[in-house]
């Protein structure tokens, strides 16, 4: 017990304050029970370091990584129970999924223990899976999506302003445009800098290796993560990266998933199958028409990578720019909380609402001219024009 409560000194110590995730202001942290789940990279461990630095004593605090050593010869319960007759209240459990039947020891926790307070995290798709123990009662989950382009303005430059919605964004565009220049005047060149390695907060530790880092992450979330999780075999897992490749280099890519399957060497199920592995993973996302719905079988109208730092990294400097835009923008709505489709004309349908057409900064409105409440995110440009909404701008919504 000493061991942790040591090492737990000498992490906090270290954790700065100076830039705090959005995700912190949203969180009901008086609540008993709160997961964080997200992607690998996006900062979760930080984040639950974060709240006992700002708002806790160590002293009343423990924070715990379960992939520790030590619980290969102690188990999750004793060293909780004995952290509360320490007069402990507030236990933070970072990667639990890689703690063995780690859902009933939190809900016998949750239940006995009354006064204690869980905070835990996880990878998106081991986080609260069905399982013979049902947390979802007992605890409030919560997503960390990558950096927007927002987040990165401030982590990198220090230019930090508020989140704007989506309404306020396109009911006025400009004075939105406006409160980001009167920050910055050369959102642009942050812009390209965030496509390339921007997402992700480790690109703080190193930009020339940032790339290799990506890799690396997509090999432990392939390799590591999903066979613990699912039933996959060493040959699946070289398919899923092969699919990311493929992805990573064509244009805004509509599925043909017979051409898909004899490129993989595979069936039509068995890719449909890859696809939702991956979507569940975080590493691409999926578009579907509002009337298709999201089962397994139906096949997806396009395909993307998570965000546009996967791109960079898996299409070897030769990305789609076409590819790049929209699977900004697509991640940055999501991100935000918004339900994007896949509409009859246009990229993307907003919350069954709004319709965007994404392209360069000479994109007509051709496509769009006769629909109600249709915009162009357009790239390589500043300023609001008419229907024309910068690209970047969308990069505000969290």
């Amino acid at each position: 017990m000493e061991y942790l409560i040591e090492k737990y000194s000498l992490l906090l110590r270290s954790i700065p304050t100076d830039f705090i995730r959005s995700l912190y202001e949203k969180i009901d942290w008086d609540s008993r029970g709160i997961m964080i789940s997200g992607a690998r990279g996006t900062g979760k461990s930080t984040l639950m370091l974060q709240r006992i630095k700002i708002a806790l004593s160590i002293e009343s605090s423990l924070y715990l990584s379960l992939d520790d050593l030590y619980f290969r010869e102690h188990t999750l319960t004793s060293v909780a129970e004995s952290f509360i007759q320490q007069g402990g209240q507030y236990l933070f459990l970072d990667e639990v999924h890689k703690y063995p039947n780690w859902q009933q020891e939190v809900k016998n926790l949750y239940d006995f223990h009354p006064r204690l307070q869980l905070i835990l995290s996880g990878s998106s798709i081991l986080a609260l899976q069905d399982s013979q123990v049902d947390l979802s009662r007992r605890v409030l989950t919560y997503e960390l999506p990558e950096l927007s382009f927002r987040e990165f303005l401030a982590l990198q430059y220090d230019v930090v302003m508020p989140s704007i919605t989506l309404e306020d964004m396109l009911k006025d565009p400009i004075h939105a445009a406006d409160l980001v220049l009167s920050k910055t005047n050369t959102p642009l060149k942050y812009f390209a800098e965030y496509l390339q390695m921007g997402a992700y907060p480790f690109f703080l530790e190193s930009r020339k290796s940032y790339n290799m880092r990506i890799q690396q992450l997509i090999n432990l979330i392939v390799d590591y993560d999903l066979p613990s999780a699912r039933q996959v075999e060493v040959a699946t897992q070289q398919k899923l990266k092969q699919l990311l490749y493929i992805l990573s280099t064509a244009v805004p890519f509509k599925p043909n998933i017979a051409k898909l399957a004899r490129q993989l060497q595979s069936v039509r199920v068995r890719v449909l199958e890859m696809l939702d592995i991956l979507e569940k993973a975080q590493l691409i996302h999926m578009l579907r028409s509002q009337t298709m719905g999201s089962s397994l079988l139906n096949k997806p109208d396009k395909l993307y990578l998570h965000n546009p730092n996967l791109i960079f990294a898996l299409a070897e400097g030769k990305p789609n720019i076409g590819n790049l835009r929209e699977t900004f923008l697509l991640s940055q709505l999501r991100n935000a909380g918004h339900n994007v489709t896949y509409p009859k004309a246009g990229d993307f349908m907003i919350d069954n609402h709004y319709t965007l057409e994404v392209g360069g900064k000479d994109k007509t409105s051709q496509q769009i001219q006769h629909l109600d409440n249709a915009f162009i995110a357009a790239d390589n440009t500043e300023y609001p024009v008419g229907r024309k909404i910068p690209l970047w701008l969308f990069g505000m919504l969290y």
